[in-house]
């Protein structure tokens, strides 16, 4: 089935979970074979099966890709978690503490510095949204 933009019930439902998932819109167009399996089957599909919340499957990818090495996608994993509320800083770093027990030091090292820079990016990001609202609120001749 598909909506009346053509797109598919499958894609669509892809599309909509990648957008809970990671936190942004996500494209709709055609960007190619792969983007199309990621977008209808791994997350139209594979993540919508019954069983596992988005929490539970975002542990599992992080505890993947801490296996893997793969620090650069551990960051978009982390800071998603930490935007959509389903992982505090503190419990990142347990996190880290017990994948450093199954998947070494050297590779939990470097999730850790990726949780790292995921957290003081979140805070500079913060500091600048808060002194934006303060500059505006100065601005109109009021205080935030």
């Amino acid at each position: 089935m598909t909506d009346q933009n053509g797109i598919s019930e499958v894609r669509a439902r892809g599309l909509k979970t990648m957008k809970t998932v990671y936190g942004w819109d996500m494209p709709s167009g055609d960007l190619g074979s792969f983007y199309t399996q990621t977008v209808e089957h791994l997350f139209g599909d594979i993540w919508n099966r019954p069983g596992l919340t988005i929490r539970d499957r975002r542990l599992l990818v992080l505890g993947a890709l801490a296996a893997q090495g793969q620090f650069d996608l551990a960051k978009v994993q982390i800071n998603a978690a930490l935007q959509n509320e389903e992982l505090t800083e503190e419990q990142m770093e347990e996190i880290v503490i017990l994948l450093s027990q199954y998947v070494g030091y050297p590779l939990a090292s470097g999730i850790n510095a990726s949780r790292i820079a995921v957290v003081a990016d979140r805070a500079k990001a913060a500091r600048a949204a808060a002194k934006a609202a303060e500059s505006k609120a100065t601005e109109n001749g009021s205080t935030p």
